[in-house]
């Protein structure tokens, strides 16, 4: 692809519109079963696919198109939970780029190369039926205790950052998890 295409909009709508036929359902489940929220998830997709478009020249092809974009949509995810307001305010914080800083760079590249699954990330993802009963179980959670659920077990955040993001004691966040 010559120079003068990449800069043409008209092939990166292509490329959008390919990724969310390739990646978007893949992508909505990610977002809806964190955010719990039809319009937030759809929205977060958005955002991640114009992100991407924006960021498609830094994509070295490390890893899987998917991947890449799901590392940009959990990204936007805890962005959102800020947003929302759950975070500590002033100095105290965590900013984005640092709850995310041990696993991506400021471009959103894997700082390592990743390792083999055990199994295809993509046939796990689209394994409706576990992600029907996940869905589920979620709906019947009160929505503090399933994003603490979500953030820790989910996004593997440690308790300190869960604790700063939603504004709440460790105390709390081990009560909830217990």
């Amino acid at each position: 692809m010559s120079a003068a295409k990449r800069t043409d909009p008209v092939p990166q709508v292509g490329l959008a519109d390919d990724w969310l036929d390739g990646h978007g359902d893949v992508l909505y489940r990610y977002a809806l079963w964190r955010v719990r929220d039809a319009d937030t998830a759809e929205e977060l997709v958005q955002e991640t696919l114009l992100a991407a478009l924006r960021g498609q020249a830094q994509f070295s092809g490390r890893s899987s198109q998917r991947t890449w974009l799901v590392g940009i949509l959990r990204r936007k995810i805890v962005d959102h939970f800020r947003r929302a307001g759950r975070e500590v305010s002033g100095d105290d914080a965590v900013r984005l780029d640092q709850v995310l800083a041990k696993d991506f760079d400021d471009r959103g590249i894997w700082k390592a190369a990743l390792g083999q699954w055990p199994k295809n990330p993509a046939q796990i993802l689209e394994d409706r039926e576990f992600w029907d009963v996940l869905d589920d179980c979620f709906s019947k959670l009160p929505p503090g205790l399933a994003d603490v659920f979500a953030l820790r077990e989910m996004e593997e955040l440690p308790g300190e950052e869960i604790c700063k993001i939603l504004s709440i004691t460790p105390s709390n966040l081990w009560t909830q998890l217990y």
